[in-house]
């Protein structure tokens, strides 16, 4: 999508946002509900994408993806009412005749930047947050999933206009085009380097971020630890998803007394694991 379209669909879903469409409760109901369905419908199509784009199993993408969204989903159709409903609060001292309560508005027009590490799960768990705030949104897939894109793309194009949710495609010429725009709120996963760089554009237009950042995971393993279940868990979350996730553990700080019982028991849960 080249820039000045990109533009146009952001004052599109910006009108229609203004509309007040998406601030009714059984409105955002049932464009959840229609994304569980339209997914559950597109289930072999994701397993499909994602073993041709990281080559992860089904097993692993319903553990850590499909599943959590499924479980994201029944959350917020269960509870988006309670969420919405006006919370009385205290008027305070000063104020001893008034009547307060806190009421939550939808942010408004917000941008959903994915990483290629959880393709389909760091894309639709934010956009879930959005749809069950009363938000439109604009989500901007990897271009290093290009397969899970695809189908990601189809299944919103489906379900809904794109001046509610839209998906754009495409690489750097694409974020930077976005970039340029003037949002609500920015939800964006990656790396820090990149994070900056939504950071500096975001503040141009005083938009709130939400940046969901690598960096480096110590482990932490004291002489008083139980190390079989230190090392379970330590190759646990290093092995999954091939070591793609932002807190994997990156290196271990253990103590001198327990370092050599601890590397036994990883080598014999690596070979337990994986053979």
């Amino acid at each position: 999508m080249e820039p000045d379209k990109i533009h146009a669909l952001v004052k599109k879903q910006r009108n229609f946002f203004a509309t007040g469409k998406t601030k009714d409760i059984n409105f955002r109901v049932e464009a959840l509900v229609k994304l569980k369905i339209s997914i559950k419908l597109y289930e072999d199509r994701l397993y499909e994408a994602v073993w041709k784009d990281l080559h992860k199993n089904k097993a692993q993408f319903y553990m850590t993806e499909l599943g959590q969204i499924y479980e994201e989903l029944n959350l917020h159709i269960k509870k988006i009412k309670k969420w919405a409903r006006p919370e009385k609060v205290s008027s305070g001292i000063s104020q001893p005749f008034a009547s307060s309560r806190i009421i939550s508005e939808p942010m408004g027009n917000t941008l959903i930047m994915a990483p290629w590490n959880y393709p389909f799960f760091l894309t639709i768990d934010p956009l879930i947050g959005a749809i069950s705030a009363g938000n439109t949104a604009i989500v901007k897939p990897s271009e290093k999933t290009p397969n899970v894109a695809a189908v990601m793309q189809e299944i919103i194009s489906e379900n809904f206009n794109e001046e509610y949710i839209f998906t754009v495609r495409g690489g750097r010429v694409q974020n930077q085009g976005l970039l340029k725009e003037k949002f609500d709120l920015i939800f964006f996963t990656g790396s820090t380097f990149v994070g900056k760089i939504v950071m500096e554009a975001a503040a141009k237009h005083l938009t709130p971020v939400i940046l969901e950042l690598g960096g480096k995971s110590p482990t932490i393993v004291h002489a008083d630890a139980n190390l079989d279940m230190a090392a379970k868990r330590i190759v646990w979350g290093k092995y999954m998803n091939a070591g793609q996730t932002c807190v994997a553990p990156d290196y271990l700080m253990v103590h001198k007394n327990v370092k050599d019982e601890l590397l036994s028991k990883m080598k014999t849960y690596i070979t337990k694991f994986f053979g």
